[in-house]
């Protein structure tokens, strides 16, 4: 009918109950000790033994509850101190390699004789049919529509359209892109056009020239859009089919377009 839990807990309860009754009765009659007779002492002795027993193990529980609650809040204070401390961290890294690439930039600049804005990168198109981005710059700080965009590595694009504040960008990985170019060991001149990839095509290069993998290639300016001799690419493959005048050639751009984040624009060309 009751559980053996329930049991033991009744019969502790009667017994500290007996014992302070007891220890009650006992402090006012205030019976000497020899009255109170070995009988209860027997029974007395145990009881209070348990009790205190009781009590010390309450005491320990209630402490250790405690040192707990507070290890706890403790634990919660450091976890919160290195959560701060990793992001200052991850915000000094960030800081870091801005700095180095905004370096490159600079130099970059320095050794260029033609005016450039700098501007960032806030947006991508999406879908992997075109390949354009958004910079932050626009009619209102010089751009116009057909200006060249470089970075340090290379040739990134070419401005398509403008607003006051912003300007889209043309990649040159893009199928509607169009570079006059020229294998710079070689003079071989060919077309650059975009993939919609990372790579590119060197078209329309004449099968007698001599092109090999690891190749340069730059911009010719005869296209009357991009300043000479800035670096495109490097070749990656060559293919010289049996029909045909015109050779394959393979190109992986110098520009890493999945980490552009900062570009330069040139300024009246």
């Amino acid at each position: 009918m009751f559980s053996k839990k329930t049991v033991m807990v009744v019969a502790l309860i009667i017994l500290i109950a007996a014992n302070i009754l007891l220890l009650t009765v006992s402090s006012r009659n205030r019976l000497p000790a020899s009255d109170v007779g070995p009988v209860a002492i027997t029974i007395v002795g145990p009881l209070q033994k348990f009790v205190s027993l009781t009590m010390d193990c309450v005491h320990d529980i209630w402490k250790y509850y405690f040192n707990l609650i507070s290890v706890a809040k403790e634990n919660d204070a450091l976890k919160k101190e290195l959560f701060i401390a990793a992001e200052k961290n991850n915000r000094c890294t960030e800081i870091e390699i801005s700095n180095e690439r905004l370096r490159s930039f600079l130099n970059f600049h320095k050794s260029y004789s033609t005016n450039v804005l700098a501007a960032e990168v806030i947006a991508k198109d999406p879908s992997s049919w075109f390949k354009t981005i958004v910079i932050d710059k626009g009619k209102t700080n010089g751009v116009e529509k057909g200006a060249p965009v470089v970075v340090p590595e290379g040739i990134a694009g070419q401005i398509i359209e403008v607003t006051d504040n912003y300007s889209k960008v043309l990649l040159i990985i893009d199928r509607n892109s169009a570079v006059d170019a020229l294998v710079q060991r070689t003079r071989a001149r060919g077309i650059i056009k975009g993939e919609s990839t990372n790579q590119c095509i060197l078209e329309y290069v004449l099968r007698k020239h001599e092109i090999s993998v690891g190749d340069t290639i730059v911009s010719s300016g005869l296209d009357g859009v991009y300043p000479k001799g800035l670096r495109i690419g490097e070749v990656s493959e060559v293919t010289k089919r049996n029909s045909g005048i015109f050779q394959e050639v393979i190109v992986t751009p110098y520009v890493d377009f999945e980490k552009l984040e900062e570009v330069l624009v040139v300024i009246n060309p």
